[in-house]
């Protein structure tokens, strides 16, 4: 007998409105701008042509939740809220990061850089990693011969990918095959995962808009 297929989408939400860019993280307040409200509605027609989802779960963050409201809407589903797919704890929230106009022009600031490996100024990658994995089985578990989607955050989910392609956590932020609104989806025979892919529904995203978490 051939093993069902189970495919769970976990995607990036979409753009946060951000005019003062400081890395938000897990601050409450932070929700989508006018064009990541565009990109969630966009990913949602994306959906809608793909084989049948029939679970949807998203992180418990604002920008989440709303990236999740139109998929919920479009395919007639309710929106589970799983805090195993938060973003990634960091010890600069709230602050801007750089070196001449951020945290980083304070050396007191630096000791927490010391090791990338961990990493230092966060919640460890390991972590991340396992939580991710609990959450997207969970999904998949919930959603067994169809598919889910699960919304997160850029970090959580390369950790994820990291992880299930048997990579190493050390990585340069700014090659993350993560964009905004972005979906990496697992595809599962069984318990057996067979394939991992990478889309952009709401196309890559343009030079005036705001990369973060």
């Amino acid at each position: 007998m051939t093993a069902e297929t189970t495919t769970v989408h976990v995607m990036r939400h979409g753009e946060v409105h951000n005019p003062t860019g400081v890395l938000y993280g897990r601050l409450p307040g932070f929700h989508l701008s006018e064009a990541g409200h565009g990109m969630a509605a966009t990913a949602a027609q994306w959906f809608g042509h793909h084989r049948p989802i029939t679970h949807l779960v998203a992180s418990p963050l604002q920008r989440a939740q709303e990236t999740a409201a139109p998929i919920a809407s479009t395919l007639g589903l309710d929106i589970a809220t799983d805090d195993r797919l938060v973003e990634a704890g960091n010890q600069f929230e709230g602050q801007t990061f750089g070196v001449g106009d951020g945290a980083l022009k304070h050396p007191a600031n630096w000791w927490r850089l010391r090791n990338p490996f961990r990493p230092s100024w966060g919640e460890p990658y390991r972590e991340i990693a396992e939580r991710m994995l609990g959450a997207v089985h969970t999904a998949r578990d919930a959603a067994r011969g169809s598919a889910a989607v699960c919304v997160s955050h850029q970090l959580p989910i390369w950790v994820l990918r990291l992880t299930v392609e048997g990579r190493s956590y050390l990585h340069d932020p700014r090659r993350r095959q993560c964009g905004l609104a972005s979906v990496t989806s697992l595809t599962w025979a069984g318990d057996e995962l067979v394939r991992v892919d990478y889309a952009e529904p709401a196309g890559p995203a343009g030079k005036g808009t705001v990369g973060g978490a």
